[in-house]
């Protein structure tokens, strides 16, 4: 590994909103020369030194991610006045990976500073240091819009990406691509006006116990390539005459690629199989798992390409190696968030709706396993957990696809420990 490569893979902040950046100040007249070594952040630099994270930006001309290189000279503008750390007040959604991300900071220089758990947790209505910012306080925003509200307009502004934006408003990526337009994801401007459509209406997750009352409403399948209302009636356990009625179509051979139905009752069939390598699963169990495959091929979703970015900027976000994180998403589901097993794992990280739940609580807000967004963070957080107190990592990916209880309580299974050397692998490819 070359210095260059070194020295990005030890930057850790990501300034991926403007939060931070909105705290820059006029470059100071005293100023010190600093070689950049090993190990060095801005964030880092700026406590070292005394002064905003933002003033180093600024007088150094860095670019939104804050890239600096080993042997490089940065002008530390050393007169600035004795900084005022920010304080922010936990509000309910916010997770210390998300506000480290929001002031341009490491989730462990965050932890450092108000000594919290090796979780990061965070409470509402805790007041937080802001370690290496200054200035008022400008807490990143959780835009809110009315449930019914089809959209909202927003401006683009310095150090915005859609992923930022998209987090900020409880949206997808890919839906802002599509609501805008946009063919290259990754090129916005500053003042742009985006359409930023709201997620409400997101289709819930089926489990084996909500199913049937899923299954008794309306869904939305879009026609494929070599569709038959009878082929879509089959695997919705609906009738042709349903759908006829329902969609109001006056002849039932001509369907189009593109073409939205109205798909009335019925639980999907045929869509996911009942077994899976070697072991067969309950009915109730691959019915859910049938409603959730249905769902995801009617919803626009992430390529896997983009759900491999997804995947790393999360793990970067969580503080999560992302060699782990796409390793595991490769082997579980190849970065594909349309993939759905029997035994209803869901999505790109194949996470079960039970695991879902509990990575909601460990991230403090509620993830739908549906929305790509949601889906890698829920599978990235519970790998985050899995690694807590130092956890070896052969147990900690153990624990993702056996268990960590049946893990620790009876140790590896054979199908395990060939999961195990399969990721460690993958993790050298993605490293």
């Amino acid at each position: 590994m070359d210095a260059r490569t070194g020295a990005l893979r030890a930057i850790t902040t990501s300034l991926t909103t403007t939060a931070a950046l909105a705290l820059v100040s006029l470059p100071a007249q005293a100023e010190t020369d600093h070689v950049v070594g090993p190990g060095d952040t801005v964030s880092r630099l700026a406590a070292k030194y005394g002064v905003p994270t933002s003033s180093i930006i600024a007088v150094n001309g860095l670019d939104a991610r804050a890239t600096i290189y080993i042997g490089a000279h940065l002008t530390i503008p050393t007169s600035s006045p004795q900084p005022t750390p920010v304080t922010h007040v936990v509000a309910r959604g916010d997770t210390a990976w998300d506000l480290a991300a929001a002031y341009g900071i490491s989730v462990s220089e965050l932890s450092r500073a108000n000594s919290l758990n090796v979780a990061a947790t965070i409470r509402i209505g805790q007041s937080l240091v802001i370690p290496g910012v200054t200035g008022s306080p400008a807490a990143p925003t959780r835009p809110s819009a009315s449930p019914s509200a089809a959209s909202t307009a927003y401006a683009v502004r310095s150090g915005d990406t859609l992923w930022s934006i998209a987090r900020s408003h409880d949206t997808s990526v890919a839906s802002l691509a599509q609501a805008n337009g946009l063919s290259n994801p990754s090129l916005i401007r500053v003042g742009q006006v985006l359409t930023v459509p709201s997620r409400a209406g997101a289709p819930a997750v089926a489990t084996d116990k909500n199913v049937g009352s899923l299954s008794t409403t309306s869904s939305t399948y879009v026609v494929r390539a070599g569709d038959t209302l009878s082929s879509i009636a089959a695997h919705y356990g609906t009738t042709v005459s349903a759908l006829v009625q329902t969609n109001s179509l006056s002849n039932p051979s001509l369907i189009r690629i593109g073409q939205a139905l109205t798909v009335p009752g019925g639980t999907p069939t045929g869509l996911v199989g009942d077994t899976f390598l070697g072991r067969t699963y309950a009915a109730a169990v691959v019915a859910a798992a049938n409603v959730n495959k249905a769902s995801l091929n009617s919803m626009t979703v992430p390529s896997r390409t983009q759900m491999q970015q997804l995947v790393i900027d999360t793990a970067r976000a969580m503080g999560v190696d992302p060699a782990l994180a796409q390793a595991i998403a490769y082997q579980e589901s190849g970065f594909n968030q349309r993939a759905v097993s029997p035994a209803n794992a869901v999505g790109c990280m194949q996470v079960i709706p039970s695991s879902g739940e509990w990575a909601s609580d460990l991230v403090g807000r509620d993830l739908n396993l549906l929305v790509a967004e949601d889906n890698v963070t829920a599978g990235v957080a519970i790998l985050r957990k899995l690694q807590r107190n130092g956890t070896h990592l052969d147990i900690a990916i153990a624990g993702y696809y056996q268990g960590e209880r049946s893990v620790r309580e009876r140790g590896m299974n054979s199908d395990t420990v060939r999961y195990v050397a399969s990721v460690k692998s993958l993790m050298a490819r993605f490293d």
